[in-house]
């Protein structure tokens, strides 16, 4: 209908009502998609940042796994050059160690007065100490550096305790202590000399905290395991330092009257943790300040009963008191000072010694037919490259018969010891103790 044709005031009020709410409508409608658009545009702008910035990161990420990766080679390969360093070391620096050891043992046997003696046995128990602290030291890093594997096999607990009982008596004996070993009749899977050593930490240790009393060691069947228990009466460890006991250089605070000195370096339990990890053996232990503590060592029960190491160890015992007189001995040593301090001390326990460098000189030594070695003692890394092994091999061969021999190496890598095991060859590691050469020695010739 045409507006000049509407004559009725209100009804052109209600259109023009209605056209108006319409073009609000439709701004209002314009004006939200409007509001959406500019809503739409700062979403985009935020998920571009977002998306900038995770890209950012992604790549701060990849580049940090790249250091990462970079760092643990450099470390794997410090490692690495520890390990060898540490063998050089141990070899190095060893060698001269075990010259003075036997030199100044020589040197014991010709002292005719006391004041000699008395300076004998400080300059030994000055080596001794550093021999300590060097093979411990020495110790830890290989640990550490996870260059120790275990040889695992069944051990004597019997053979074991009467080793230890062997060498702490005579120490609980000047200290006025009871040590006392329960009889055992048990094998236990470990490996013996990483075991052997963690038992005489503990009992060096239990030794010198305890001024009354003494030690007693036992074992407890506890289903598929053995628990050994070293128990001493002595000064106890206190709550806040039961942590710290296992670090290194730790010694314990012993109160002002237990009359104590402690001793040692702080070393002991630090190695007895290291060892025990790399065995799988949980070490722990109960203590009261005052009354003193126990110390646990939970080993797996063995599968069988290691009959030639419980004879050896009986037969070793035995033969401590036979001589060395007349014997023929073929020295095998191409350290200078190391091979005229061995000669010396094996005349001074009237052995007839023959030396020589290398493989090639030790064949030259036998073709003198009068002479036939009782045994022979050979350093592992001779000159030119030679072995010791391979040498006693050959002098075997040439001689026709498994002549007795010991391998005398600073090498304490498992490669040595398994290669004189295969071929029947004792070995000691250098520094040597003289008395425990001595009753080697003695029990090979018996």
């Amino acid at each position: 209908m045409p507006l000049k044709d509407i004559n009725d005031l209100e009804k052109l009020k209600k259109i023009n009502a209605a056209l108006v709410s319409r073009v609000e409508r439709s701004m209002d409608q314009q004006g939200n998609a409007f509001s959406l658009f500019q809503t739409a545009i700062s979403l985009e702008n935020r998920v571009r940042t977002r998306t900038e910035e995770l890209h950012s990161t992604l790549r701060r990420l990849e580049q940090s796994n790249i250091d990462l990766s970079a760092a643990k080679e450099n470390a794997e390969f410090a490692n690495l050059s520890k390990t060898r360093f540490l063998a050089a070391a141990s070899h190095d620096v060893l060698q001269p160690l075990n010259a003075a050891h036997l030199s100044v043992s020589a040197l014991a046997e010709v002292q005719t007065s006391d004041e000699g003696r008395k300076l004998v046995r400080q300059v030994e128990r000055s080596l001794e100490t550093m021999e300590d602290l060097l093979r411990t030291l020495l110790d830890i890093s290989k640990l550490d550096a996870g260059v120790v594997h275990p040889d695992i096999g069944d051990v004597s607990l019997e053979a074991l305790f009467s080793s230890l009982r062997s060498d702490f008596q005579p120490v609980a004996e000047m200290k006025r202590l009871s040590l006392k070993f329960r009889p055992v009749n048990a094998v236990v899977r470990s490996d013996r000399t990483l075991l052997r050593r963690i038992l005489q930490n503990i009992l060096s240790n239990a030794l010198g905290y305890t001024r009354s009393g003494g030690v007693l060691v036992g074992t407890r069947h506890r289903g598929d395991t053995i628990r050994i228990d070293v128990a001493d009466t002595g000064c106890g460890i206190p709550e806040d330092q039961r942590e710290a006991v296992f670090e290194e250089f730790h010694r314990g605070t012993l109160p002002a009257n237990a009359g104590l000195d402690g001793g040692g370096l702080g070393l002991g339990l630090a190695i007895v943790r290291r060892m025990a990890g790399a065995l799988g053996h949980p070490v722990t232990f109960s203590s009261k300040v005052g009354r003193g503590t126990i110390f646990h060592i939970d080993v797996p029960v063995g599968i069988g009963a290691p009959a030639d190491a419980i004879a050896s160890a009986t037969a070793l015992e035995r033969s401590r008191g036979y001589g060395l007189f007349g014997t023929k001995v073929l020295l095998v040593e191409n350290d200078a000072e190391v091979l005229q301090a061995m000669t010396f001390l094996l005349e001074r326990w009237q052995c007839l010694v023959r030396a020589a460098t290398s493989t090639d000189d030790a064949l030259d030594l036998l073709g003198d037919t009068d002479w036939v070695p009782d045994i022979v003692i050979a350093d592992q890394h001779l000159d030119g490259g030679d072995l010791g092994t391979a040498t006693i091999s050959e002098v075997r061969d040439y001689l026709g018969r498994a002549v007795p021999a010991l391998i005398v190496t600073a090498d304490s890598s498992e490669a040595v010891a398994k290669a004189a095991r295969a071929d029947g060859i004792e070995l000691m590691r250098k520094p040597l103790k003289p008395a425990q050469l001595r009753a080697l020695l003695a029990h090979l010739l018996a």
